[in-house]
Formats: C-alpha cells, structure tokens, sequence
C-alpha cells in the first residue's frame, strides 16, 4: 500500500486539520469531529446536516459553505459517523428554524442519523430527513433499497440554496425529496480501491475487467465485464438510468460526470462527450453539468453518471450562489 498519510489511525484526524489550515472561512472541531461554517449558528435559517464515511472527499466536508451545508460529520473512512457526532453538529448549526439531515442510504447512516434525530428532539432540535438512495445498480426488492451516490450534491446545493431564501423546514425538506425522486445515478469501476486501515485492495479486477454498477465503497456491482470503449461504458450506464427513470425529447437535465477518484480529467471529458451524443441523439436537454470528482472512493479509477430530471424551481436553485471548498459560483 502507497498512501500520502502518516499512519492509517489518524488520517481522519490529520486530514480535518488540513481542511482548517486551507479553509479559513470553516470551523473543524477537532473532538467532535465535525466541520460547520464560520458563524454558526445563523439565527432563524434553516440548516442542512450531512455526512458519512471519509474517503468520499469532497463529499461532505467540501460542501460546507454558502448555499449548500452548514455542517458535516466526516465518519472513519467507509464508515458512518456516530449519533454523538451528528448530534453535535445539529446543535451547533440550529438556529431556531430546525435542521434537515441528508442521508445517503446506507444501514449505518440511516441509523445513526436516525438515533441523532431522536435526540435532537429530546434538545428541541426539529428535524426533518432527505434519504438520498439514487443508485439504478441495486434492486431495492428484498434489499436495505437502493444506495444514495451522486445525487447527494444535487440534493445539497439545490435544498442548501433553498434554506438561503428563509425557506422553512419543510420547503426545504420537500426540495430535497423531489431533487432525490428526479434523480438516478449508475456507476462502472475500473479498478479497485484500498482503505488505510485494510492495507489491500477491498476487491480483484484483472487488467481487462470492470465491475459495472459498483458501490462507492467497492459493494459489488450488477456484472463483472470485459473493459469496453467509453463510449460502450456510457451507453450501458445511461441505458439503466433511462429504464429506470424514462426521459422524453425536450426535457431538461443536470448531469454530472464524476470521477472516483483516481480517473484522469481528460477521461472524464471523454466520456461527457459520449453522454452529450447520447442525450442530444434523444433530444433531451443538458441545460447544467458537472464534470470532475465530487463523490470518490479513496483511488479507485472509474466513472458515474448522475441524471435529474429538472424543473424551474430546481435550476434557479442550482443557480443561487454557492461558496464551498469543491463547488463555487455566483459569488
């Protein structure tokens, strides 16, 4: 294992002090483990909590800023972070209006968020949760459901910007359901990835194999499969979204192309080209995008595709200003 860290039980930690000594404008609160705006609480706003496991980077610490988060609660790498914690990052955001908790659908975090709800109750904290579970890979028959990925910014930014407004909690829970409901996301792995703690790959891909439909912690995918073209990778992974969640000709879409870690931007932009030729084939409309890494998995190489379906509301709000470490305009 090659790793820029010091030792594998502290990267968390020593990662947190990098992300105050480069941010000013954040808090980290070294003990608590959580990471709030300078000037928090903001009295009678709505604010937004996230967090999970580390390795996901920028996710959720990197959306901690104006127009998105006001707090995140950074988990050990691939692990969900603690009630305790969540609880602390609720009650140092509150400002009279409640807290809405956005959870990515993983047993861990729904729990764990779940637990902190309850106490922030017992503090007269209300809370309202946006479950994000967008993965078109995972049938959520006979399963926890389906796992939340990328649409996990989209939910972010468009609620975050919301709350900016005044909104009231639930506005701004229900923006982000719909945002949820709008979206499907799909994953292709190329390679595997290595947690710290684990010291070795967390699955096997020969050189010629990908895992299709894979999970940000390296969960299996739908298929193992011989390496295709980009183009082949687009086409199967937007197939699945569009079965899922059809699109008509003349709809607008936000589309992020994101790189998981360890993937080139110039593969990312490879790729892109191949999703404007399949939605421009359909005359669906691209009207926003992303592309680059906004929700990893340590260094694994691959790509996912996250697609919503967007309505005016949503792309005003996706427009509103945003200040954050990862993502930035308007300001």
């Amino acid at each position: 294992m090659k790793k820029l860290i010091n030792a594998p039980g502290t990267v968390v930690s020593d990662a947190l002090a990098g992300i105050a000594a480069a941010h000013p404008a954040l808090r980290i609160d070294p003990d608590a483990r959580i990471v709030t705006r300078a000037g928090e609480p903001e009295a009678g706003r709505v604010a937004l909590v996230s967090g999970g496991g580390s390795g996901h980077e920028p996710l959720h610490t990197g959306f901690v800023g104006r127009g998105m988060l006001h707090a995140a609660c950074p988990g050990e790498v691939f692990t969900s972070p603690v009630p305790d914690q969540i609880l602390a990052a609720a009650r140092a955001v509150h400002g009279g209006a409640g807290v809405v908790f956005v959870v990515k659908n993983y047993t861990g975090d729904v729990l764990n968020f779940e637990m902190a709800a309850e106490l922030a109750g017992d503090d007269g904290i209300e809370v309202a949760t946006v479950l994000v579970d967008d993965d078109v890979a995972v049938d959520a028959a006979g399963t926890a459901g389906r796992r939340g990925t990328g649409a996990t910014v989209f939910v972010e930014k468009i609620a975050g910007a919301l709350a900016e407004t005044g909104a009231g909690l639930a506005a701004v829970a229900e923006a982000g359901r719909r945002v949820n409901a709008a979206s499907r996301s799909f994953a292709v792995a190329l390679t595997p990835c290595t947690t710290p703690a684990a010291g070795k790959p967390g699955f096997d891909l020969a050189p010629d194999e990908m895992e299709v439909g894979v999970g940000i912690h390296g969960e299996p995918g739908r298929s193992r499969e011989k390496l295709k073209p980009a183009s082949g990778i687009v086409s199967d992974a937007l197939d699945a979204i569009f079965a899922d969640r059809p699109l008509a000709e003349g709809d607008e879409t936000i589309v992020m192309v994101n790189g998981l870690g360890g993937t080139p931007l110039i593969e990312l932009y490879i790729a892109y080209a191949d999703v404007a030729r399949y939605f421009a084939d359909r005359g669906i409309r691209i009207v926003r995008n992303l592309v680059g890494e906004y929700i990893t998995s340590l260094e694994m190489a691959g790509v996912s595709f996250t697609v919503c379906q967007a309505d005016e509301q949503m792309l005003a709000l996706w427009d509103a200003p945003v200040d954050t470490p990862a993502l930035r305009w308007g300001t």
